[in-house]
């Protein structure tokens, strides 16, 4: 159960937009202060949601033996819905021939234009540390692979203890490209943003085959785990 929900998380972490909005307040005049609350954005909307799907998922009884054909149909229902999503994205990536990332600029390139990513300018943000946090939340808002992650513990025969590891890990996994640079930045500041700026650099090239990428390994996945489930129950 923790296996699958962790490896369902890392594919819910590849988000363009999220490692460009955090490379994006790293270079701002407060950083540390801004790139905090955006992380604490991500952090309490995962929290929130895996907390809400846990419990919708456990009144429903999901988690009991007898529902097995209830608990493997939502997984693969959750897979039919993110193969359509992510074949979605990737027929609009074929029209539309653009970058992968929703746009804005590196580490050093948004620190030296001074232009945030769409979502920020949206916002009228900038890189107000007060506005971050809304970033933060709507960003992290629930994706179907991160629903996913959550549905695999809420319907697991799991105690207390396991079930809240599972879900703090789930929760950590899916914020890794905020924090991790967070992290890099308190040691070796000058350095992680020479190597934000390249990486989002290649990120703008390849973000959206990598996130299409991720989406349809993660409905194959769900798919195959429903329809062995289904066949078996």
């Amino acid at each position: 159960m923790v296996a699958q929900a962790a490896g369902l998380a890392v594919l819910a972490s590849v988000s363009p937009t999220a490692l460009l909005i955090a490379a994006f307040y790293l270079g701002s005049e407060r950083p540390l202060l801004t790139a905090s609350l955006y992380l604490a954005g991500a952090v309490m909307m995962s929290v929130t949601t895996a907390i809400i799907v846990l419990a919708v998922l456990r009144n429903l009884g999901l988690s009991h033996p007898h529902q097995e054909t209830s608990r493997y149909g939502l997984r693969l229902g959750l897979g039919v819905l993110l193969l359509a999503v992510g074949l979605a994205v990737a027929a609009r990536h074929r029209r539309t021939g653009r970058p992968a990332s929703p746009g804005g600029a590196g580490l050093g390139a948004a620190a030296s234009v001074g232009q945030p990513p769409p979502i920020v300018s949206r916002l009228g943000a900038g890189a107000a540390p007060g506005s971050a946090f809304v970033v933060g939340l709507l960003v992290f808002a629930p994706g179907v692979t991160f629903l996913a992650a959550i549905q695999v513990i809420a319907t697991a025969q799991a105690s207390f203890r396991l079930t809240v590891l599972a879900l703090a890990l789930v929760v950590v996994i899916n914020a890794m490209l905020v924090w991790l640079p967070v992290v890099v930045y308190l040691f070796i500041p000058e350095a992680t943003g020479r190597w934000l700026s390249a990486f989002n650099r290649w990120l703008r090239a390849n973000g959206r085959a990598i996130l299409v990428a991720a989406m349809l390994l993660a409905s194959v996945i769900l798919v195959v785990n429903g329809i062995h489930g289904l066949a078996v129950a």
